[in-house]
């Protein structure tokens, strides 16, 4: 027995890559030796790895340990012929493929017939010229790999399609539509919903259609083979298990034959997951996926068609903006996943004011002639906690305030969150047409206007825009926008207000105040201050006035031996910021100041609003020298607890309460409230807006000996405030006297 060559298993003719197989293993079977030696020899030389077997049993026993890309098998040999052995191989799904070449001395017809009875590839009378032998096998092993190509096609082919959900399909169109054979691949009946074996007709298709859909699918099929064109389209179906899905068919006439059938080839695919994807997406495109309202793509297209519709019938309709007041410090206090809940309540109250239309898109609206104008009514979401409604017929503005009023109401009411009560409330902009606006652009930006109207106002309001609202806006637009470039333009500057201490007639502090000159006038601060705080710009224009008012600091101890400090008002976002501590260091220590020369005044509700973020910011400045002021004591909180639990130095009685003293004796004794209080706690107290010698009288009596105000002096330049500060300097020590 030839042994098989090699100790390795050589690869099955499956598992070669397309491509001639570069030594392919051979097996030859025969029982006589000599001739077994000679074509194993021939076939070695032509480049074959060979292996070889004296018997049909041996044959076996090899096959069953080692694979082989082809075969050469003896017909005729005792106990076990080839014919039997080649049976037996075909028998075996391993072999049911394997390339055999049946070889015999017989030439008659029924041992070729026999041969390839029992599952021979090819077969060759034994000759000794065995260029035959090679060519013939070559001529297998091509085949063989031909057919190996194509079964992995085929495989790949069939899994794409299961993973498509797709299958291929064919039917005859002809008179007798409705009975003929319907013929699907494996694929297709899984997608369908089919049996294996079972018999599928166009009726039995037809009928797992859905009914609405079933009479245009019998119509398209039949005007489809008239013309001989190509049928395309998207089909529902309820299959046995009870899934509905959505099949795609595509197919084309390939053939007709003279009874005038026409055969119709194609393929069919699931196409359920790609629609419900498509309707997301066209949800997603037109939906706010919080709230479910309209997102501003589909609230402004409602909006385009309904001014046309306005424009077509000569009536009003109106645009409301509502946006919520202060929900940032709800989000920031109860976190975003609550923001968010809170986002979703106001939406289902704000859509409960209106008659609000849910599903309303481009698609759905081709006939939108034929449908009233009033369902595009409908409340959506901008962004944020922005809100828009929609009104596309009212009879006049009290309508629309009506809306906005409910909307108000609606909001009132406390919202639970987490079993947390919160309360929102909403500034509503309203715009109408044609009144206010022409267009949806215009409507929008106007509602804008009145809304941010009314936040200046106080917020949780309703106004209607008027020309006159536009006009502030743009100064205000105009102001901010000068403003950004009021530092590099040099427009800014300080006027210092001194603070007597009246018990010695000494200038003992003053007070550093922001100013602005715009084109030759001067914009009050009033009105430029909260855009800057707005804006951000407060804080480089902080940072100026610290470096400022340090050099001038610097500059007075030089020339006046002036040994006070000088206070800078100090914005909530400064106090925020990291690193102030240092800067206000690296500031001092330019102008070659001690730190306790500035004095910081923050105000009651500036505290209060960001106490845990500034909190050990003012005790790391205390720690540096810095002193830190209450501006406008009385106003906001004038909590006992921040006074005694933070390192405040001193309390600014607010201009309000002085200006009422001797005219209001509630004013005397808030007044005298706060002194006491401040006496008790070691904090110094100094009353702002002194105009008048009463006042200044009231205040010495209830104990309060350090003011500033009118009666002393405006604020002052640098340049006149040495000059004051001389002539105050030049008196006697004494108590304060106007006279002097």
């Amino acid at each position: 027995m030839g042994l098989p060559l090699g100790s390795e298993h050589p690869k099955l003719l499956d598992s070669v890559a397309p491509g001639r197989i570069a030594q392919p293993r051979v097996l030859v079977v025969d029982d006589d030796p000599v001739f077994l030696l000679i074509s194993a020899q021939a076939l070695t030389q032509a480049g074959f790895n060979v292996a070889s077997a004296a018997d049909g049993a041996e044959a076996l026993q090899v096959i069953e340990h080692h694979a082989f890309d082809a075969v050469v098998l003896d017909a005729l040999m005792p106990d076990l012929d080839g014919f039997e052995v080649c049976r037996r191989l075909r028998s075996q799904e391993a072999h049911q493929h394997l390339p055999i070449l049946m070889m015999t001395g017989l030439d008659d017809d029924a041992s070729i017939t026999q041969a390839y009875d029992v599952g021979a590839t090819d077969f060759l009378v034994k000759t000794t010229q065995f260029a035959l032998l090679v060519g013939r096998l070559h001529y297998m092993l091509r085949g063989a790999q031909t057919r190996s190509e194509l079964e992995r096609s085929k495989a790949r082919l069939a899994r794409a399609q299961s993973l498509a959900r797709m299958g291929s399909c064919s039917w005859r169109a002809r008179t007798g539509l409705m009975d003929a054979q319907f013929v699907l691949s494996p694929e297709g009946r899984a997608v369908l919903g089919f049996a294996v074996h079972e018999r599928i007709s166009v009726r039995r298709v037809l009928a797992r259609v859905h009914p609405a859909d079933r009479r245009g699918l019998v119509r398209l099929l039949r005007e489809s083979a008239t013309r001989r064109a190509p049928l395309s389209a998207d089909v529902g179906l309820t299959l046995p298990d009870g899934r509905r899905r959505v099949i795609h068919v595509d197919a084309e006439p390939e053939r007709t034959d003279g009874q005038g059938s026409v055969h119709y080839t194609g393929v069919i695919q699931d196409f359920t997951d790609r629609r419900q994807a498509e309707d997301r997406i066209r949800h997603l495109a037109d939906f706010d996926p919080l709230t479910g309202l309209p997102n501003r793509r589909q609230i402004l297209w409602r909006a385009e068609r309904a001014l046309d519709a306005a424009r077509a019938r000569g009536h009003r309709m109106a645009m409301l903006l509502v946006d919520l007041d202060r929900f940032k410090l709800i989000n920031d206090t109860l976190g975003h996943g609550m923001g968010d809940d809170l986002l979703v309540e106001v939406a289902r109250r704000l859509r409960d004011c209106v008659r609000h239309v849910e599903q309303l898109h481009d698609g759905a609206l081709a006939s939108a002639v034929a449908r009233s104008h009033r369902q595009y009514e409908a409340v959506g979401r901008l962004g944020g906690d922005e809100f828009v409604a929609l009104l596309p017929e009212i009879a006049s503005v009290q309508d629309a305030q009506r809306v906005a009023e409910r909307m108000l109401m609606a909001l009132r009411k406390p919202i639970v969150l987490d079993g947390q009560e919160c309360f929102a409330t909403a500034s509503i902009g309203m715009c109408l047409y044609p009144n206010e606006g022409e267009s949806v652009a215009d409507l929008l930006r106007n509602a804008d206007v009145a809304m941010y109207a009314v936040k200046a106002q106080g917020r949780n309001a309703a106004l209607t825009y008027t020309p006159n609202l536009s006009r502030r806006a743009r100064e205000r637009l105009d102001l901010e926008t000068a403003l950004h470039k009021a530092l590099e333009r040099g427009e800014l500057f300080l006027r210092y207000q001194p603070a007597i201490e009246c018990t010695t007639s000494r200038i003992v502090a003053a007070e550093a105040l922001m100013r602005w000159r715009l084109d030759d006038r001067d914009v009050m601060p009033a009105d430029f201050i909260p855009l800057a705080e707005e804006s951000g710009l407060i804080v480089p224009m902080t940072e100026w006035a610290l470096e400022r008012v340090a050099r001038q600091v610097a500059r007075w101890q030089d020339r006046l031996g002036f040994q006070g400090s000088v206070a800078v008002n100090m914005p909530a976002r400064m106090l925020s910021r990291p690193g102030l501590v240092e800067q206000i260091q690296a500031v001092t220590a330019r102008a070659g100041i001690n730190p306790s020369r500035l004095h910081l005044e923050i105000t009651e509700t500036t505290l209060m609003d960001h106490v845990e973020q500034v909190v050990q910011t003012l005790h790391d400045l205390r720690a540096i020298g810095v002193q830190i002021s209450i501006d406008d004591f009385g106003t906001g909180y004038s909590s006992l607890a921040y006074l005694t639990q933070h390192p405040i130095s001193e309390l600014k009685i607010d201009r309000g309460f002085v200006q009422n003293l001797g005219d209001e004796s509630r004013s005397n004794a808030v007044v005298a409230a706060v002194i006491a209080m401040a006496k008790a706690l070691d904090l110094r107290v100094v009353a702002e807006g002194v105009e008048t010698h009463r006042q200044m009288e009231i205040l010495q009596f209830l104990g309060c000996s350090r003011m500033q105000g009118h009666l002393f002096a405006h604020a002052l330049d640098p340049h006149d405030f040495e000059g004051f500060y001389s002539a105050v300097h030049g008196r006697p020590e004494g108590a304060w006297d106007l006279r002097a």
